[in-house]
This record gives C-alpha cells, sequence and structure tokens, in this order.
C-alpha cells in the first residue's frame, strides 16, 4: 500500500513565519544533496516527483502551526517543502537556522495513518495527537 501511495498520511508541524495563503500544494522534484548528505534538496532537472498539500490550523506569535499530507514519500519531503516555501519547519538540526533552530526537538509530528487491512480489505485509521 505505501509503494503503491494507497496509505494516507497526516502530519502536524510547527513553522517558523506566518505560512500564507491557508492552503496550497507543494509539488518540487527532490534528490539527495549528495555533498551534504543526509541533507536533500530540490533538483528540478533530475530530481524525483514529491507533492506534499498544506492548510494552516492557526497562527501564532511568528509561527503557523500546519496539517501536511504528503502525497509521495521522498526522503525529508515535508522539512525541504516547508523550507522552500521560506517557512521552515521549527527545531530542524538540518535545514533550520538561527531562532527556527533553537528548539529540543523537531516540530514535526506523525498524526494519522489510514490504511486497508491487508486481509480483509477494510479501512483503518491510527492517530496520536501531537505532543506540541
Amino acid at each position: 500500500q505505501f509503494e503503491k501511495r494507497k496509505t494516507r498520511k497526516t502530519y502536524v508541524a510547527r513553522v517558523d513565519g506566518h505560512l500564507e495563503p491557508k492552503t496550497g500544494t507543494v509539488d518540487l522534484p527532490l534528490i539527495v544533496d549528495w555533498p551534504n548528505r543526509p541533507r536533500q534538496m530540490v533538483d528540478h532537472e533530475t530530481g524525483k516527483p514529491a507533492l506534499t498539500d498544506w492548510r494552516v490550523l492557526r497562527h501564532g506569535e511568528g509561527e503557523s502551526r500546519v496539517r501536511l499530507m504528503p502525497r509521495t514519500g521522498r526522503s525529508h519531503q515535508l522539512r525541504v517543502h516547508m523550507l522552500a516555501l521560506g517557512h521552515v519547519i521549527l527545531g530542524d538540526p538540518l535545514y533550520a537556522e538561527g531562532a527556527a533552530a533553537q528548539f529540543d526537538r523537531l516540530m514535526l509530528h506523525s498524526e494519522e495513518l489510514r490504511l486497508n487491512h491487508p486481509e480483509s480489505g477494510r479501512g483503518m485509521g491510527f492517530r496520536a495527537k501531537a505532543p506540541f
């Protein structure tokens, strides 16, 4: 189901700044940044397709809480896509700088996974509230 993109994954993140508009889709191809592994980067020539839908849940003081729904599953996809929008995920040890890096953890949480039971085919959902 993961390989065939039949699962639905939802994440919550706190990002730097006020993300506008309230919803959108990032469609930027990603590839490993070889000299700076494990970092990834946007590369329109040789990158693999990567799609992320997003929605602002609320704005805080100098930050936004967003729901991220990846349609593909590239390494660091959510982190690089938010960086490309100019709103790095707070606490990111690889991509955040300055005040945005000064958190005790990456402010990204896998909130929900939806899939079909492998035998019965019945839809199942698993949810864990973000601890931040």
